[in-house]
């Protein structure tokens, strides 16, 4: 039986209808020396440096923070593959939306003692399809199905006790779990550990061991994890400094629509950083994460569309998304008094423009 797994998330998520998740900014620097018996603080977030001017060099960026996404959301990944039509038909049920048919049959297949089963019982349960949400059902689906060996089923538990949804929070329970849904090949579990090793709290702080579980889930194709592989490669931390690999692993990532890996192998693409300068591409490429709603992206589209910089110029679309980045708080102060010398009619068509994007959202 395929089963559903649960994105990461940038904080831990203590309301919400999935699973907590984890994520934390990778350090620009790894930090010298830590003083005993203080725990290392979090790193300051970091974002890209705005596109270059016209009159301005090309410089390489600081990487902006990996990934977060607004809302839990249930996704799937293949299983192992099964001989068995009944748990197929619990997948595909589940696949369809009818949750109520796949909690019937993955009852009776749990019952019979399916691992696979149980765990979709656990995800049913924690997300209310089909059922009432009940984290208590949830974890002790999950615990049966983790104490059977699946990997799935170890992580999901696991976020759960981080959150202390189901029961207490129990952080050594949660840390033990994920290292062995790790060990199994569970890649979230290798990222959200990752993560622990990064942040210093809840374990102590380890960059290189931090690295190499994320080198584990980047290689299994997880986009989270090769956007935040990319940023250690790219400011060394952890491992050696590798512009070159740090921009394949953000190309990657962009390909799974991972949207801050689009804003920075964009600006990559744009400066000629451990890649060769391809201006076009990395305006398609910032279009695309500006429509995706990346205030960033949308920040430096409006410099390269104002300034005609890699591509033609083109001010009431400029300044449209220069408009829709300062409602996200990537305003411009010098693109502001830009657009004050613009000609009234080309100004009010660029607000009508902005006016319109945000209202269709």
């Amino acid at each position: 039986m395929k089963l559903p797994c649960i994105t990461a998330l940038a904080t831990l998520l203590l309301t919400g209808p999935a699973a907590a998740q984890l994520q934390i900014t990778p350090p620009a620097t790894i930090p010298s020396a830590t003083p005993e018996k203080q725990k290392p603080k979090p790193p300051a977030k970091k974002e890209a440096a705005p596109a270059p001017k016209p009159s301005a060099s090309p410089k390489a960026s600081p990487s902006p923070k990996p990934s977060a996404s607004p809302k839990p959301a249930a996704t799937v990944i293949p299983a192992p593959p099964t001989d068995n039509s009944n748990a197929d038909l619990v997948y595909g049920a589940y696949q369809r939306g009818q949750y109520k048919t796949a909690f019937d049959l993955a009852t009776a297949r749990a019952q019979a003692g399916d691992p696979k089963a149980m765990t979709m019982l656990g995800e049913l349960y924690s997300n209310a399809m089909g059922i009432r949400r009940d984290y208590a059902k949830a974890a002790e689906w999950y615990k049966r199905a983790a104490d059977a060996g699946d990997r799935e089923a170890m992580f999901a538990l696991a976020m759960l006790r981080i959150s202390g949804r189901g029961g207490a929070v129990d952080k050594g329970e949660a840390v033990k779990l994920m290292a062995s849904a790790a060990k199994l090949g569970e890649p979230k579990a290798a990222y959200n550990l990752a993560l622990l090793y990064l942040d210093g709290q809840t374990l102590p702080q380890d960059v290189r061991r931090s690295a190499e579980l994320l080198r584990q889930a980047a290689d299994a194709g997880l986009p989270e994890a090769q956007y935040a592989l990319a940023t250690f490669y790219k400011e060394g931390t952890g491992v050696a400094k590798d512009p070159e690999r740090a921009v394949r692993l953000l190309q990657a990532a962009s390909l799974a629509d991972n949207v801050d890996a689009e804003v920075e192998y964009a600006i990559a693409m744009f400066n000629g950083t451990g890649t060769p300068k391809n201006q076009p591409a990395a305006v398609a490429l910032l279009r695309k994460a500006s429509r995706q709603g990346s205030a960033i992206a949308q920040n430096r589209l409006a410099w390269v569309l104002i300034n005609g910089a890699g591509t033609p110029m083109d001010k009431v679309e400029g300044f449209k998304w220069h408009l829709v980045a300062k409602t996200a708080g990537k305003g411009d102060p010098e693109l502001d008094k830009q657009l004050s010398d613009l000609p009234p009619d080309d100004r009010a068509k660029a607000e009508a423009a902005a006016r319109k994007w945000l209202g269709s959202k």
